[in-house]
């Protein structure tokens, strides 16, 4: 499937030539045979070899890059940026947080997601401060090599999934933090999903101890078609929870606030205000804006908004409503901070509720054998009815049929605890099964396509899905090679023609006249 979506993504850019590490060769062959409009292939090493460098001015309004998102593998979404909305972009974000000369970035971000790109790569080469790079591995395979990171290089400004903080939280021991400072860390990013208010305090109680200052937390807000950023809080406040009502998170409704001990209580952190010269607002169905702490689609507007979707102009018309880009996130605003609620296309209707996935999914990850970040909750219709049913997928290691039947019941209690509700269908899967995007999100459409062609408890082999890849490759150079074949035959059988018409005139001037009489 992977290879899928990147053929798509490559064929959606018109892309004439791939570099990819040499490890990465063979899968990139696989793409070549099925993309006829990409030439070359080319490792870092040999582009390197290639010589001179290419001398071209850009301009402001210049494409500088398509920032493709996590949308279906057959309509793959390119968001154009130009030089002009990242530059506006890693400005407003530096002057949110007051960038300073003496500032420290340290990141173990991939580069092809956009907060290690923009954010810390491109954004200290712009200010001017020094960036400490780890790679993605080197943190996934020891989480402290990033705390070690910020400690022996005096970072000051660091930027992360919720994922990753709560990581930290939960396995790092006393013997692997020994002697840690973190004293520096002025500002510590939590964003590129949601942002879970328990891990939070989780990361600040731990981490305290050694130097972190609970005002370095900040959630922030942003989407690809701002370049990254959308919105920061205050600089030094802390992270700031709101304590609401579920069911009080429809779109449409004000929300209604919970004591922080009700069991029905949803815990949203603000996100801050619109980075400078940018605006946010909360607009119902008709775009209409919506007053404070009223739940509505989030729409934006500001000079890092993206133009459009590369040849995608349906998805550009979908986009824009009078001027505003609209983000496909419900939210709401209170004294002008924005807190997320959401995603549009992931609320599950259900018994004439609506319904977000998150507080189960973090409920259910919690639970004994279960597998974190490896858990999907999401709407499929009922084949007979029509009707949404509540679908819950989680990973697992465990074999014992008694014990996921237990598993399946606390599951169960979690659905009836926290939405009131219970499951339709719990599906047990291996490892592995939760698609996610290069980022690490769950894919809940994605899920939901594979439950509904069965296919989340098959496990395929390796051989088979890359025989299937390459006898996908394969097709197009057969069809490349009939119709080289066609023209051939049809070259062969013009000369045929030309040349015994040519022998028939030659033989005409040859004989003659009276010869031709009978």
């Amino acid at each position: 499937e992977h290879l899928d979506r990147q053929a798509a993504i490559l064929a959606n850019a018109e892309a004439s030539f791939l570099i990819t590490v040499p490890e990465g060769l063979g899968a990139a062959r696989l793409l070549r045979a099925r993309l006829p409009a990409l030439r070359a292939l080319l490792s870092p090493q040999e582009l390197a070899a290639e010589g001179g460098r290419l001398h071209q001015r850009r301009a402001a309004h210049d494409l500088a890059l398509i920032q493709y998102t996590s949308g279906s593998t057959g309509d793959p979404k390119g968001v154009a940026l130009r030089h002009a909305n990242l530059l506006a972009n890693i400005r407003a974000m530096g002057e949110a947080v007051d960038v300073r000369g003496d500032d420290v970035f340290v990141s173990w971000l991939p580069l092809y997601h956009d907060m290690g790109l923009i954010g810390a790569w491109l954004g200290s080469l712009y200010h001017g401060h020094p960036l400490v790079v780890m790679s993605p591995l080197a943190f996934v395979a020891r989480p402290q090599r990033w705390l070690r990171a910020l400690h022996e290089y005096r970072g000051t400004l660091s930027a992360a999934p919720n994922f990753a903080y709560g990581l930290c939280a939960s396995r790092l021991t006393d013997e692997d933090l020994e002697g840690l400072d973190l004293n520096a860390w002025r500002v510590a990013f939590n964003g590129a999903e949601p942002v879970h208010a328990q891990t939070l305090e989780r990361f600040i109680a731990r981490f305290t101890p050694y130097g972190f200052h609970r005002s370095a937390m900040a959630p922030v807000y942003g989407l690809a078609e701002c370049s990254v950023g959308l919105a920061f809080p205050p600089l030094g406040r802390g992270p700031l929870v709101d304590y609401m009502a579920r069911d009080s998170l429809e779109p449409g409704r004000r929300v209604r606030p919970a004591d922080a001990g009700d069991p029905h209580a949803s815990h949203i952190p603000a996100c801050g205000r619109a980075l400078p010269g940018h605006e946010l607002r909360i607009v119902d169905d008709a775009d209409r804006p919506l007053p404070e702490r009223t739940v509505g689609r989030i729409q934006f507007r500001g000079p890092s908004a993206t133009s459009g979707y590369y040849r995608n102009p349906q998805a550009t018309a979908a986009l824009f409503h009078d001027g505003w880009l609209d983000t496909g996130d419900y939210g709401y605003l209170a004294d002008g901070e924005v807190r997320i609620t959401g995603r549009a296309k992931e609320l599950i209707i259900r018994a004439g509720r609506n319904l977000y996935p998150y507080d189960l999914e973090r409920a259910v990850a919690e639970l004994p054998n279960v597998r974190r970040n490896g858990v999907a909750v999401f709407a499929s219709p009922d084949p007979a009815t029509g009707e949404e049913r509540l679908v819950v997928l989680a990973e697992t290691r465990e074999c014992d049929p008694e014990a996921r039947e237990r598993l399946r019941r606390r599951i169960h209690e979690c659905a009836v605890a926290i939405l009131e509700i219970p499951p339709d269908d719990v599906v047990l899967a291996p490892p592995r099964t939760v698609p996610k995007t290069s980022s690490g999100k769950i894919r809940r459409s994605a899920c939901r396509e594979l439950y509904e062609r069965g296919a989340l408890t098959q496990r395929r082999a390796v051989w088979r899905q890359l025989a299937r890849l390459r006898l996908a490759g394969l097709l197009p150079s057969l069809r490349r090679l009939s119709a080289a074949g066609a023209r051939l035959l049809y070259a062969g059988y013009a000369w045929t023609v030309f040349l015994a018409m040519a022998g028939l005139m030659l033989l005409a001037t040859l004989v003659p006249r009276e010869s031709w009489r009978i």
